[in-house]
């Protein structure tokens, strides 16, 4: 094997991979933004980190790396809205939530480390993990209103539906995702 085959042989299989993949990432990633730019922007992200590894290293199970990937790109983007997601799934309930962890403290703690980076990604890997799981109105009303910040009059414009349905959809959508996160706080506080 030669160097000059190499490198042809890596454009080859990127171009390969970006063929195979593309559609399937790009519907993976657009479910899960506001817009097609923002999934363009990511989609993009993926592809330039899968170019640079590919020139460094071999990947086994090139689909799962991708989608992984993917995610985790989906996640950064969706840090940002940390301290309002919580607020609104974790805080001032008036509901019978005194037993709901303190996830807050945890997620938005000043000083970083690799347990607190670990514990956010754990996080928001559970939290998409958890919004799968909903049905498709209620986990779209939840992305639009809560990591997207769409006020709920607009959604109901795009939509057609009733404002007082919108509200409903997503407050199931909160109760699914607080047991589900209340599940990850017991996890962490059993490790």
């Amino acid at each position: 094997m030669t160097s000059v085959a190499m490198p042809r042989d890596k454009n080859s299989h990127i171009v390969q991979t970006i063929a195979s993949y593309g559609k399937s990432l790009m519907g993976f990633i657009r479910k899960r933004v506001k817009s097609d730019a923002d999934a363009e922007d990511i989609l993009q992200d993926v592809w330039y980190q899968f170019s640079n590894v590919i020139n460094a290293e071999p990947i086994e199970q090139t689909g799962a790396w991708l989608y992984r990937v993917a995610r985790n790109k989906i996640l950064d983007k969706h840090k940002k809205h940390t301290e309002t997601l919580l607020d609104d799934m974790l805080g001032n309930s008036t509901d019978d939530d005194d037993d709901l962890p303190d996830l807050k403290a945890i997620l938005l703690t000043e000083a970083r480390t690799p347990e607190t980076e670990y514990i956010s990604n754990l996080f928001w890997e559970q939290l998409f993990i958890a919004l799968d799981e909903l049905p498709e109105n209620q986990r779209q009303v939840f992305v639009w209103h809560e990591l997207e910040d769409v006020p709920f009059d607009e959604i109901a414009e795009l939509t057609g539906e009733n404002t007082n349905t919108l509200v409903s959809r997503k407050r199931y959508a909160v109760l699914h995702l607080r047991k589900r996160l209340k599940q990850l706080y017991n996890e962490l506080n059993d490790y």
